[in-house]
């Protein structure tokens, strides 16, 4: 049986910081509360003249080097992103050229912050069947411009960066399982209520923003992340001590802490990099992961969960062996 593992990854963040005590003198809020309610310290924003395919790029270059390939050993990439390059070409094909490879299959895929878990599940059904033995898959995002940052209840929580991970055919279970899940009746909880097709004058006004009700997504999303938790456990048959690492979508650190508590975790045991890179939706998850590989704490052998919430609502969660 052919089975999908990690073989390296990635991971890029633009150079410009910006702190609480920036936003400080830009809205009406405060680095306390930030910190109390969100864990948020700081955030990269990219500059004008960079773009998603840009952050995407080196990522991906750093994660085909960690997994000692080339790009033209690709033979599918799939980028997640909510603030594509353009309408079209994908991102996916605008990367596969800057990687100057051709041929294989590109696209993108819409799930926001859940995007990256959607992307990863759809190349480890690639290679389990066989279609594919060397896939790129990236989170990407450029989120600050779809910000209103005169609106302090979203501008403090959204920074831009980049993630990447190479699946590549293996012998050995890597991706021991995923689970998918999404429920639009929840679109206007956390939605750029305007697009090309609906309220384009918006658009074209430059008004596409983010809007969120904040309490009540908080809400539905500890509740739905603890039940993904208990169904990923069920359909593996392991234990809550089984898993070595928790690697989440970093939103909130208080939806972390609740997930983690839900696996009787401590939050050392916790892959945490909200306060520094704030929700990088898409991107979130595999700039953790990349963080934690790098930096020593996350081993070969050992078993992570990956679990994510976003707008739509979409929900997911993948079971790895690194």
């Amino acid at each position: 049986m052919t089975f999908a593992r990690i073989a390296g990854t990635g991971s890029y963040l633009p150079e410009n910081i910006v702190t609480n005590k920036d936003l400080e003198r830009r809205v009406d809020t405060t680095d306390q509360w930030i910190r109390e309610r969100t864990g948020i310290e700081q955030r990269h924003i990219a500059a004008e003249d960079q773009s998603t395919v840009d952050l995407a790029e080196p990522a991906s270059r750093r994660a085909l080097e960690a997994a000692g390939i080339d790009a033209s050993e690709l033979d599918l990439i799939i980028v997640a992103t909510t603030t594509p390059d353009k309408i079209f070409p994908s991102s996916a094909c605008l990367l596969q050229a800057r990687l100057g490879v051709g041929g294989c299959p590109a696209f993108d895929v819409q799930a926001v912050c859940s995007g990256f878990i959607y992307a990863l599940a759809t190349a480890e059904k690639f290679i389990r069947s066989g279609s594919s033995k060397k896939a790129l898959v990236v989170g990407a995002e450029v989120f600050s411009r779809i910000l209103n940052w005169d609106d302090r209840t979203t501008c403090v929580l959204f920074g831009d960066g980049a993630g990447a991970v190479v699946l590549e055919a293996s012998e050995e279970a890597g991706v021991l399982s995923t689970h998918l899940h999404a429920d639009g009746n929840y679109a206007d909880l956390l939605q750029v209520p305007c697009g090309i097709s609906h309220h384009y004058e918006q658009v074209k006004a430059g008004q596409a923003f983010v809007e969120m009700r904040g309490n009540e997504v908080f809400k539905v999303a500890v509740n739905t992340l603890g039940k993904i938790v208990d169904e990923t456990l069920e359909a593996t048959q392991m234990s809550k001590s089984d898993i070595d690492w928790l690697v989440p979508h970093q939103a909130n650190l208080r939806i972390i802490s609740a997930t983690a508590k839900k696996l009787d975790m401590p939050m050392d045991q916790v892959v945490v990099t909200v306060n520094r890179h704030g929700n990088t939706s898409a991107a979130s998850i595999p700039l953790a992961l990349d963080v934690a590989v790098r930096d020593g704490r996350i081993k070969r052998g050992q078993v992570l969960l990956l679990e994510a919430f976003g707008g739509g609502f979409t929900w997911g969660s993948a079971l790895i062996r690194y």
